[in-house]
Formats: C-alpha cells, structure tokens, sequence
C-alpha cells in the first residue's frame, strides 16, 4: 500500500514539475516575443520535448519570415522610388530650362506690350516653378540609396559667412542684419561639403522666409542654433513634431512660394553624415539647432562675433 502511496506522490510531483517546466517555457516565449526587436532577425526557440512547443515555434517563426520579408520589400520599393524620383526630377529640369530660354529670347527680341507682360508673367511663373523643382530635385537625392557622402575636412565659418553674403540682397531688402557668434571660429568637421552647404542654405533660407526678425546664429560647441522670432500667425500654426517632415508647412506661411522641403532635405543630409537636426520654440522665437555630434574634429580658436 505505501509503494502505492508513493507512485501516486512522485506522479503528482513530476506532473507539478513538468507543468511548472512548461510554465517556464510559455514565459520564455512570450518574454522573446514581447522584448524582441522589430528589426531583430532572431527566430523562438523551443528547449522543452513535445510536438505542441515545435509546432507553435514554427508558426511564430513563419510569421515573422513573412513580416521581414514584407519589410525588405517595402524598403526595396521605397529605394526604387526614390531613384525614379531622382531621375524625374533631374528630367524634367532640362525642357523647363529650355522653355524659359525661349521665353526669355522673346521678351529681349521684339516683343512689346501687352505681349511682353504676358510673356514676362509666364517667365516669372517658370522661375517658380524652378525653384520648387530644384527644392524636390534636392530632395530626391538627399534621400537617394545610391548616394554616398564625400568626406573631407570642412570649416565651418567660413562656410557660413560665404552663404550669408549670397544672401545679403535679401538681408538687406529686409533692413535685416543677422547677428553670428561663433564660440569657435576655427571649427572643423569631417562632411560632405555640398551636403553641408545645403543644410545651412535651407536654414537660412528658413529664417528668411518664415521669420520676422533677423536671425541669430549661434555656435556652442558642436551645436549652432538658428533663431529668430515668428509671427503670431506662423507661431500658432506651427507643428514642432512636424517640421521635418517633406511637405509640411506652418498653417500661417503657407501663402508663400515654400515647398515645405527645405528642412525635410537639411534633416536628411544631416542624418546621412551622422548629426541631428531639431526645432524647440520659446515664446515667438523658433530655434533650429544643427547638433554636428561626432563630425566635430578639431578648432580651438578664440570665441568671436559678427554682425
């Protein structure tokens, strides 16, 4: 009677050992399964006997095949548009410049009155056109796969200096004087010097076309900050956590020739060379700051400022 006893018990414990093992295992599982990385290519593993727990293993695992290899495809669609967009952009450009050369021909020929502004108004037409053109043409490859920054050592200064004098007609038509100081003015950073003039070509362009004051450029280590105030308009329309993406524009600044691209490419250039881009607001005053992080190499030089 008491081996009966016993082989009873020891059943009743190997049962509560072995439910308490699969236990286990179910919260392995569902631990792999809550804590696993989206883009992880980790598989669920199975460390208990049985057809169940290999079953269900391989129907959690075919289901995140099929979802991988639904990312890789959309991932490979979005590469492909964006060299069709690349190419397009680039296309296009080629008869617009030729359309305006024409037009541009009649109006230094013999064209006169109401003929001339007619033709004068369509001419200003394409010039806007152009400039959204190149704004998405500077999208395009911003976000180009093919695209590979060439690095070289860039000060950046005087690169600053050199965009704000191409900028000056503006400045000046604006009675704007953009006050820059520069902690460093021997600052150096390892980028794509085209890439890097276009994210300060945009930021600038930015201050001009949405702010109401002139703008201050201030450079803190490996941040500069690109601030001035907005109107009331501008300020209550704006979306911080928008700001970057393509097509956006504040609700109040949408009466302008803007594409709503310029800070969409600056952030995409800055993210190829490995800096940050991002906006806060302080009252009426927007701030962009260019975060240069690890492209940062070199400058010790004296702080200075200039109007």
């Amino acid at each position: 009677m008491g081996w009966m006893i016993a082989a009873v018990v020891g059943c009743l414990i190997g049962g509560c050992a072995a439910a308490a093992w699969y236990a286990g295992e179910m919260r392995r599982m569902t631990g792999f399964l809550r804590h696993r990385p989206a883009g992880s290519n980790a598989r669920l593993a199975v460390s208990v006997p049985g057809r169940a727990p290999e079953e269900l293993a391989l129907a959690v695992n075919a289901q995140l095949d099929a979802i991988q290899n639904e990312r890789i495809e959309q991932m490979q669609r979005a590469e492909e548009f964006r060299r069709d967009l690349s190419a397009l952009a680039h296309d296009v450009r080629t008869p617009l410049m030729g359309a305006r050369g024409h037009i541009q021909l009649a109006l230094d020929g013999t064209c006169t009155g109401e003929d001339a502004r007619h033709l004068a108004a369509a001419l200003e037409r394409l010039d806007d056109m152009r400039t959204l053109l190149d704004q998405l043409f500077a999208y395009a490859r911003a976000n180009d796969p093919d695209r590979r920054p060439e690095i070289e050592t860039i000060a950046v200064h005087p690169l600053l200096a050199e965009i704000l004098l191409g900028h000056y007609p503006e400045f000046e038509e604006r009675g704007w004087e953009p006050a820059v100081s520069f902690g460093d003015e021997s600052l150096t950073i390892d980028a794509d010097r085209a890439a890097m003039g276009r994210i300060i070509e945009n930021l600038v362009s930015n201050t001009l076309r949405y702010g109401a004051t002139a703008p201050s450029i201030v450079q803190e280590r490996s941040r500069i900050t690109f601030s001035n105030a907005v109107d009331m308009a501008t300020a209550d329309g704006l979306d911080l956590d928008r700001m970057f993406h393509r097509f956006y524009q504040a609700d109040g600044a949408r009466s302008g020739n803007g594409s709503g691209l310029g800070l969409a490419v600056a952030r995409s250039l800055a993210e190829s060379m490995g800096m940050q881009l991002y906006a806060t607001m302080d009252g009426m005053t927007l701030s962009i700051t260019l975060d240069l992080g690890p492209a940062v190499h070199g400058g010790t030089g004296s702080g200075a400022s200039m109007t």
